[in-house]
Order: structure tokens, then C-alpha cells, then sequence
């Protein structure tokens, strides 16, 4: 059960980060991208472990 609410939380955590990096990448500002960029990557490290 923990499992799967973890893998659910960490495809959020992608999926947000994906949205952010597209509704930011109108204004082009560096730290609104690694923002992104981080969300991105920590679902991913979230869904590896």
C-alpha cells in the first residue's frame, strides 16, 4: 500500500515539475527551470528507491 502511494506521490512530483517547466518556459527565467528541473528529478529518485 505504501508502495504504490509512493510511486503515485513521485509520478505527481514529475508531472508537476513537467508543468512547470512548460508554463515557465514562456518567461525564460534560469530559476524557475532548475525549480523544475529539481521537481522533475527528485520524483524520479523518489520512484527509484
Amino acid at each position: 500500500m505504501f508502495r504504490v502511494l509512493r510511486k503515485t506521490l513521485a509520478v505527481c512530483l514529475i508531472g508537476l515539475g513537467l508543468g512547470v517547466l512548460l508554463v515557465l518556459l514562456l518567461p525564460a527565467t534560469g530559476w524557475l527551470f532548475i525549480i523544475g528541473l529539481a521537481v522533475i528529478s527528485v520524483g524520479f529518485m523518489w520512484l527509484a528507491c
